[in-house]
């Protein structure tokens, strides 16, 4: 009895998982077919979705390997500039490798020089190293814009084609054949809107990041520059710096 008990719960168990696989399949092709009821249209919103994810992502893996420690790397160069070590300030520069460092090595290549090269070196550097930070984000702001504007031409598409239906039946039509045919129209403008606003969440947040660390490389900058017109002490003006 115990055997036949445990053999009829395992079929139940197995009947019922067979069931909700068969569901979730079922789930699964149903929304596969209502979009492939959106048309072309959704040929260039599932692009524009992958594009999405893959500058997303792309650009945050940069952002975060461009990420450090302003302080810690401003005190680090500002200790070697005041022991006279320029080549150490360097070469801990080359050994960082991060946006701070490539700017204030540009600083320190040209120490000796005037005041105004040196800065202007620093703040083209900064430009610089932002401009690759932005690099290709300007995508994701289009993507944003685009997307709904697909949608929409999607829709527009499929309103037309239900009301050519509609006159092809002369006016012999239902509600629902109307009804039918404005649902699979706006599958589109759907896919659109969801495909805009993650593009554009994804533009806000990595504008947020890049915003952080241009902030982060404009101040280390300034002290670099404050650093160089110190008052040089006593025991310092035997050993110049460049």
């Amino acid at each position: 009895m115990l055997l036949q008990s445990q053999s009829a719960v395992d079929s139940a168990q197995a009947a019922a998982d067979s069931a909700q696989a068969a569901s979730q399949a079922a789930q699964a092709t149903s929304v596969l077919d209502v979009l492939i009821l959106g048309g072309w249209v959704m040929v260039p919103l599932l692009l524009l979705s992958l594009l999405t994810i893959y500058l997303f992502v792309e650009r945050l893996i940069t952002i975060r390997q461009a990420a450090s420690n302003p302080e810690t790397i401003t005190d680090r160069v500002r200790d070697f500039v005041r022991n006279g070590d320029v080549d150490g300030a360097i070469a801990y520069c080359e050994r960082k490798d991060v946006p701070i460092t490539r700017i204030l090595k540009q600083g320190l290549e040209r120490l000796g020089r005037p005041i105004s090269e040196i800065q202007d070196a620093v703040q083209a550097a900064g430009k610089h190293e932002t401009f690759e930070l932005e690099q290709r984000t300007n995508l994701l702001a289009s993507v944003a814009g685009i997307a709904p504007m697909l949608g929409f031409f999607g829709t527009v598409l499929g309103m037309i084609r239900a009301f050519q239906e509609i006159q092809n039946l002369q006016g012999n039509v239902n509600p629902s054949v109307l009804a039918g045919g404005i649902w699979e129209a706006l599958v589109t403008t759907a896919t659109g809107l969801l495909v805009g606003i993650l593009a554009l969440f994804a533009y806000n947040f990595l504008i947020g990041r890049i915003r952080r660390l241009t902030n982060d490389m404009e101040r280390s900058a300034t002290d670099f520059i404050d650093l160089l017109q110190e008052p040089v002490s006593a025991d310092e003006r035997s050993e110049p710096v460049g």
